[in-house]
């Protein structure tokens, strides 16, 4: 899935007005990954800059994990991405959805690290290190070999949900597999990842985390690895719901006529108050995300939310 870097902005314009991307439809992306990173609009042609300049090379592993938070990714519109994402970045290796497979897929991977210009790696899943590391394999080579010869080369490496963040479900208890996150994992050679958590997570975030490493922004991380600019306040501060819990307006239920009028979802288990993410302003395809759906915030981008925050359904 290689395609040639170092094309130029018009180069670039081209590509996605021939994929049916308009400047339009592409800006208004832009402006979403502006607003998301707390730049405002008027931040979109810096964005668009960045994304329109050569396009880095992209190395995306998998490792124990369900595949979701690609899904997630695929599942983007408004430009879709495979017209947009793939057409602003080099994605030289994603084991769910590149052609190639076998030997081929391992050329890809290996051209893609050694390559002159470096790589950014994206990495999903956790990884398993009980038996030395015999649980989880890719290739005939166990996910933690696989990490410990490819992360140390990149550029840099940004985790794509909570089980490549801190181990997520893998590592709930009694974890038999040793799961472990990747900045826990790889701690002594010296890898420091950027954590997008989340089950899954707000793809906007990691393009917007993409972006920022592309215009050589400091990004400011808090003391769990997450970027301050998506991670910064809790979802309860910044939840629609939130004049209903001052006025101490709590539904009953899931199906109370309170809970349909948008009172507070807090009694029935929300977790807002202790969850730090952007939910309640960057929605999810710019149409939803749980809370407005009715549905209480069960804290998947906080570490050990499996063990620390279950039952979802009662405080």
């Amino acid at each position: 899935m290689r395609i040639a870097v170092g094309l130029g902005k018009k180069d670039a314009e081209q590509r996605l007005d021939s994929a049916g991307v308009s400047r339009r439809d592409f800006m208004k992306f832009c402006t979403a990954v502006a607003v998301t990173m707390g730049m405002g609009p008027a931040f979109a042609p810096q964005v668009a800059a960045a994304l329109t300049g050569k396009r880095p090379s992209v190395v995306y592993l998998h490792f124990a994990e369900c595949t979701g938070c690609s899904e997630a990714l695929l599942r983007t519109y408004k430009p879709f991405l495979d017209s947009l994402i793939l057409d602003t970045i080099s994605l030289d290796y994603h084991e769910t959805i590149m052609a190639a497979a076998g030997e081929a897929a391992e050329d890809a991977l290996n051209k893609a690290v050694e390559g002159p210009d470096g790589f950014i790696c994206i990495v999903e899943g956790a990884v398993p290190t009980a038996d030395m590391g015999k649980f989880g394999y890719v290739a005939g080579h166990t996910m933690y070999d696989i990490g410990k010869r490819i992360l140390p080369k990149a550029k840099a490496v940004i985790t794509m949900g909570t089980c490549a963040a801190y181990g997520g479900i893998q590592a709930a208890a009694p974890n038999p597999t040793q799961a472990k996150g990747i900045n826990d994992c790889y701690a002594d050679l010296g890898i420091k990842a950027i954590n997008i958590p989340g089950c899954p997570p707000n793809p906007l975030n990691l393009v917007g985390a993409i972006v920022a490493f592309l215009q050589g922004k400091e990004i400011e991380l808090d003391d769990k690895g997450r970027p301050t600019m998506f991670f910064g306040q809790s979802v309860h501060d910044q939840c629609e719901r939130l004049p209903h819990f001052e006025a101490g307006e709590f539904a009953p239920s899931f199906n109370s006529e309170e809970a349909r009028k948008g009172w507070c979802l807090y009694e029935l288990g929300c977790k807002g108050p202790s969850t730090f993410n952007n939910c309640p302003k960057a929605l999810f395809n710019d149409t939803n995300w749980p809370v407005r759906a009715g549905h209480p915030c069960i804290g998947c981008s906080e570490p050990n939310f499996w063990d620390e925050l279950t039952p979802f359904y009662q405080n």
